[in-house]
């Protein structure tokens, strides 16, 4: 099958250009741009609306094994094609955790259940525990595309050098969220006159940097491979900046969530904005989308952790933290486009270039022998998000009811059409 693309505007993040023009697709692999309709091909305009790389969407979690009744690789997949999404790179915080090849290659089955492409990170120790690393080696031939405790940060300082020094000896990433988990243990908020005003347990923007400077330097000790899943706070900035200059193979990412909500935003106890880490100062925000703008943060992500109704309508501090978020990161990002503060060919280097190329992954691009993984979506279309039109089995979204724009009308994955609008 051959598809001509014409009169879309391609959004390049490789290239950095935004400009009309047309793709043609053959045996699910992008083979050329411009240049007039191959013979036999199946011709779509796509009425200058943009087409880019389809969303590289790092950090999902997917409720199997374990909570399936949160989200399957059925419906997520769903929910990823609605928002653009053709790579979901999932979580190991499962239950049980993914720290076993037995169990990657369980879920690497059933991933096949999903519309859009799965790959899966596996637990950095035993249980995400923090004492025992687990079989990296073996997790690597059978497919993890990187390693992670995820929010569960080692106390155990000297297992984690360990893992780290074993983990660049086969090259393998290993990702850490930047917190000191003494400081963080109990929090819900960020400390602030607004968090004391309303009465919620607080923790400092400092945790998140003296956890960053940790990992830094075990980076520097080690060698190894390291993504920063979260970097939100001001704070963090300089030692990141400092530890690239200085030759370090280090990224970091944020989410979408954090560049477009802040603090204020959890208003009378919103439990839909709990997060972690939590919704920050906006002078923060502002600080972490101009170092996205800048390149010193390099990758954007939904963060897509599904939480039940009953585990949200709690008091604050005891609901589950977290938001859905796969099909609301393409609209969510545009608010950043709208603004000012970033391109279209800037917001896809973070959504789908760079966090291809750190996986090894050769989605993200537009140029020829790429997969054909795309997204067509008018940047304009405005609309009211109803939280129960989400295809995710749970409904825990921060936009629900806000006026929103940016919507998706086709994805593709390999060259296949997964979703219309």
């Amino acid at each position: 099958m051959i598809l001509h693309l014409t009169n879309a505007r391609l959004i390049d993040p490789e290239t950095g250009t935004d400009a009309l023009g047309s793709l043609t697709v053959k045996d699910g692999v992008i083979v050329g741009r411009g240049g007039a309709l191959p013979k036999g091909a199946e011709s779509l305009d796509c009425a200058g609306m943009c087409l880019a790389p389809g969303i590289v969407d790092w950090g999902v979690k997917i409720g199997e094994p374990g909570e399936r009744h949160r989200e399957s690789f059925r419906s997520a997949g769903l929910a990823a094609a609605a928002g653009g999404v053709t790579t979901i790179v999932a979580r190991p915080d499962t239950n049980p955790a993914i720290d076993t090849p037995e169990t990657l290659e369980f879920v690497t089955r059933r991933s096949a259940e999903s519309v859009v492409r799965i790959r899966h990170m596996a637990a950095l120790t035993k249980l995400r525990q923090g004492d025992e690393m687990t079989e990296i080696g073996f997790l690597l031939d059978a497919g993890a595309v990187a390693f992670s405790d995820v929010f569960n940060v080692s106390t155990n300082t000297k297992a984690l050098a360990r893992a780290m020094t074993y983990a660049r000896s086969l090259g393998a990433l290993i990702v850490g969220h930047p917190q000191e988990p003494g400081l963080t243990a109990g929090a819900a908020a960020t400390n602030s006159k607004f968090a004391s005003l309303r009465g919620l347990p607080s923790v400092s923007p400092m945790a998140e940097r003296i956890g960053l400077d940790r990992d830094l330097g075990l980076v520097e000790m080690t060698g190894v491979r390291y993504h920063a899943d979260q970097i939100t706070t001001a704070r963090s900035l300089p030692a990141l900046e400092r530890a690239k200059a200085n030759g370090l193979d280090v990224t970091a990412g944020v989410s979408i969530h954090h560049l477009t909500l802040n603090e204020l935003d959890v208003g009378d106890y919103r439990t839909f904005f709990k997060l972690t880490p939590p919704l920050r100062a906006e002078d923060d925000r502002m600080a972490i989308v101009q170092a996205l703008a800048d390149g010193l943060i390099d990758v954007i992500a939904s963060f897509h952790t599904p939480a039940d109704e009953e585990s949200k309508r709690l008091p604050f501090e005891e609901a589950a933290s977290g938001a859905v978020g796969l099909q609301t990161l393409l609209p969510a990002a545009m608010r950043l486009y709208h603004a000012g503060a970033v391109s279209l060919p800037q917001l896809w280097r973070a959504l789908s270039l760079n966090p291809a190329n750190r996986l090894g992954l050769p989605q993200g691009r537009l140029s020829d022998g790429a997969p054909a993984d795309l997204v067509l979506f008018d940047p304009d279309a405005p609309f009211l998000l109803d939280r129960f039109t989400l295809k995710s089995k749970s409904k825990n979204t921060p936009f629900d009811g806000q006026r929103m724009e940016g919507k998706v009308l086709a994805t593709w994955v390999g060259g296949l059409q997964v979703f219309q609008g």
